[in-house]
């Protein structure tokens, strides 16, 4: 019954994200366009279900609470992270000092550990090459940069949004 119910507001929760994307790219507000789009919605949430593609992993719902506190954050630290490199590159010397190194992944999901990988890749100065099961190798323009993510704000901030 538990399940029934979690795959229900799934498809409930993919659907009404459709359809305030939907809204949001069109900004069109009339009755048919606004019936139109609420029947796309409700169309491809209904495909998706039928194909058998909406899971926990595929569309986290779960996440979405705790997001609106992680994404402020990633922000400030992408915006940071520009001035930082903003900053080295206007310097007379460039004073780079490339780093390749393995940083802990401590997320239980797929989708916590893909976050993480991609949060890394989002902060300018820092790309992540690969992640494995237990680890993410990361290539950082600066050592300053290596050091931000070496010490694990960002895998406990995603931590936290996972619910760990």
């Amino acid at each position: 019954m538990r399940t029934w119910k979690l795959s229900n507001l799934l498809k409930v929760g993919l659907m009404i994200f459709l359809f305030v994307l939907w809204l949001m790219l069109s900004g069109i507000f009339e009755p048919l366009l606004l019936f139109l789009g609420l029947l796309s919605s409700l169309l491809v949430a209904w495909l998706a279900h039928r194909m058998d593609v909406i899971d926990h992993e595929g569309f986290p719902i779960h996440f979405s609470l705790k997001a609106i506190t992680y994404w402020p954050w990633l922000i400030w630290e992408i915006l940071k992270a520009n001035v930082d490199i903003a900053l080295l590159v206007i310097k007379p010397n460039l004073e780079i000092s490339p780093v390749l190194f393995k940083s802990k992944v401590s997320q239980k999901s797929n989708v916590g550990a893909v976050t993480y990988a991609n949060s890394i890749t989002l902060t300018p100065g820092t790309i992540t090459l690969a992640l494995n099961n237990d680890s993410v190798e990361v290539h950082a323009l600066t050592v300053g940069a290596a050091d931000e993510v070496i010490s694990g704000r960002m895998d406990r901030r995603v931590c936290k949004m996972e619910g760990k």
